[in-house]
């Protein structure tokens, strides 16, 4: 996200990046065409849209946002592009967190130099790469407050799992897990939950260390679910699976930034966040990615296992502040609603393979929602 206005301490700028998977629609497995579908898609999107790691995966983004309708708006815009490019080429996208159909593993790799320095230092990791998120970027006033806001996000990390939870499957298999694609990213040595974190000089001093040893390629490879940018004054929330609409990745984003404008006034305040440690994180991660929204996760303030639906809950009351200073509160909970009724991206998945009796079906449900 590239950033030129003002700070805006009640309406932060907001930017989203998602990643999709380009699918066969006669086969309805992952197909490694990617780059057509960038080269086509980029008449409209230009730069906002790119190749990932693997060929079977598209990348777009929004550019930086204060308004939730010109979020959305931008949200739709990109889909369809993506959506239009894939069509022209005989190909559809999904939006879903691990691949439903397809011989995934290992996949295809994008020829870059860089990707080829990661094959080289991180190996049968690659293994399971295509995999798809959806990240939000918030705009802060300067970079040496960003860590310290990603303590005070480190608990909620969780409950953003579980909100949007959208990777049931793996190429052809009920995993038994609502966000698998969380658990099979959590293999790499530098990704998952950051670690508490006392300054920026101490965020850029662990890099250094860990570029030292050879657990990064660059410093760009920091994959902490909560991150700064290298270079701009902005927080990056990673944690999510691709959310499976538009609308669902409009509430991410407003809950994420609502998390982030509380976490600076607590900072700003002298707090530099909740000291959770690490273990406990770890089963909190497990529990999201096991059971969505629909069983029990762990709070990680006391370590107890209690519904998702009040982990959440306790998550909207705790940014309750900044949304109605943002204007966004009815918004967030018409999303809360919705989503509670209609269940989450798993949710959603495994009830298109009880109604439509195939995995071949789950597929096209996710073409046909990738614009509703």
């Amino acid at each position: 996200m590239t950033v030129s206005t003002p700070f805006d301490p009640v309406r932060p700028l907001m930017g989203v990046e998602e990643e999709y998977f380009v699918v066969d629609p006669r086969t309805r497995e992952v197909a490694p065409r990617a780059g057509q579908v960038v080269r086509r898609a980029a008449g409209e999107l230009g730069e906002r849209v790119c190749t990932e790691i693997t060929r079977f995966q598209v990348e777009a983004k929004t550019p930086p946002c204060a308004e939730p309708a010109v979020l959305e708006r931008e949200l739709r815009r990109m889909r369809e592009a993506v959506a239009a490019a894939a069509r022209a080429e005989g190909l559809a996208v999904v939006a879903s967190g691990t691949p439903v159909l397809g011989a995934a593993v290992p996949p295809p790799i994008t020829e870059d130099p860089r990707y080829d320095l990661g094959i080289e230092n991180y190996r049968a990791l690659h293994d399971e790469q295509a995999i798809c998120a959806g990240h939000v970027h918030v705009h802060l006033p300067d970079r040496e407050r960003v860590p310290l806001v990603c303590n005070h996000l480190r608990p909620w990390l969780p409950a953003l799992i579980a909100l949007m939870a959208n990777s049931p499957f793996w190429t052809g298999r009920d995993t038994g897990y609502a966000g698998w694609r969380v658990l099979s990213w959590g293999k790499w040595p530098v990704a998952g939950p950051p670690p508490y974190l006392e300054s920026l000089e101490h965020y850029e001093s662990v890099v250094a260390g860990l570029t030292a040893s050879g657990a990064l390629v660059d410093p760009a490879t920091v994959f902490w679910d909560a991150r700064p940018s290298p270079r701009l004054p902005t927080v990056e929330v990673r944690v999510g699976d691709v959310p499976a609409s538009a609308a669902e990745s409009v509430l991410l984003a407003l809950v994420v930034r609502a998390l982030v404008t509380v976490a600076l006034e607590r900072v700003e305040a002298g707090d530099p966040g909740p000291r959770v440690t690490g273990e406990l994180l770890r089963v909190a991660y497990w529990r999201a990615a096991r059971d969505g929204l629909d069983g029990h996760g762990v709070d990680p303030h006391t370590g107890r296992a209690v519904p998702v639906a009040e982990i959440v809950e306790g998550l909207l009351e705790h940014v309750r502040p900044a949304l109605v200073g943002s204007g966004d509160l009815e918004a967030v909970l018409r999303g809360w609603r919705w989503l509670r009724a209609a269940g989450s991206g798993a949710a959603r998945q495994r009830a298109a393979l009880k109604a439509r009796g195939s995995f071949e079906g789950v597929v096209d449900d996710l073409v046909e929602r990738f614009l509703a």
